[in-house]
Order: structure tokens, then sequence, then C-alpha cells
């Protein structure tokens, strides 16, 4: 069992270093990023153990990486402010689309008619 711990720990580590340096300008510190791949992993490998039991030692490797890198996904930033820029941009000059609502107390009618489907489908007008 400290086998495992170990190794997760380490494969943590490993996963989180790799990470620093592949996207350093979209993680948050890099003591954070260090600290939450290995303790992620460790975690994701006891859990895994608990629930196979021992003997399954490249299983429990293989789930505590793979809980280290969902934990560090979460931790990714947007790529850069001007990105983020952009896309805000685009929303606020995207056209609203036919029959949305167009102010507060007015709603679209959704009633209309599907294309391909008969109006008696939506019930009376």
């Amino acid at each position: 069992m400290i086998l495992e711990a170990l190794g997760s720990a380490a494969l943590g580590y490993a996963l989180a270093l790799a990470a620093t340096r592949r996207f350093p300008e979209r993680l948050p510190d890099r003591r954070l990023v260090l600290a939450t791949g290995p303790v992620a992993a460790l975690a994701g490998g006891l859990i895994s153990r608990t629930v196979l039991g021992s003997g399954h030692l490249v299983v429990v490797w293989c789930v505590a990486v793979g809980f280290s890198a969902a934990l560090l996904s979460l931790l990714l930033r947007d790529e850069s402010p001007r990105r983020r820029q952009w896309r805000q941009d685009a929303l606020r000059t995207a056209p609203a689309p036919a029959g949305a609502s167009t102010g507060f107390g007015q709603s679209a009618d959704l009633r209309q008619q599907a294309p391909g489907l008969p109006s008696a489908s939506y019930g009376p007008r």
C-alpha cells in the first residue's frame, strides 16, 4: 500500500510539474498547482484501492493520474484577456434569435409552428 500511495503522489507531482511547464500563463500560483497534483492523485489512488482492493497497482495508478488531471484541469483559466474580451464583444453584437424576448415583461410566442410539425401539436391558439 505504501508503494501505491508513493507512486500515486509521484505521478501526480510529475503531472503537475508538466502542467506548470506547458501552461504557465493559464494556471494560478505554481505552489498551488504543485500541491494539487499529488494530493489529487493520492486521493484518487486511495479511493480506487478501496474500491478494487489490493493487487491492481497499474489500475490504481491510472485512476490516480486521471483524478489528478481532472482536478488540475479545474485550475485552468482562459488563454488571455484579449481572447476573453473578443468573446464578450461577440456576445454583445450577436443578433437576438427570432422570437426572443425584447424586454422586461414581454415574452416570445413559444407556440409558433416548428418546421415539419403540425400546429395542432402545440395546442390551440
